[in-house]
């Protein structure tokens, strides 16, 4: 996928070791273990809870 159209921000986020175990967990459970997915997905859920 080309994102070069997209302007978006880069941030860094510092996970300590449990939160870290449980993306770890979600990744396994939910995204066939991709990491980033499971990053993106508990972001999204964060995000709208925000609201």
């Amino acid at each position: 996928m080309d994102e070069a159209f997209l302007d978006l921000e880069e941030v860094d986020v510092e996970l300590d070791e449990a939160l870290l175990e449980a993306v770890d967990d979600k990744a396994f459970a939910d995204h066939r273990d991709n990491r980033d997915a499971a990053i993106r997905d508990l972001l999204d859920e964060w995000l709208k809870e925000q609201d």
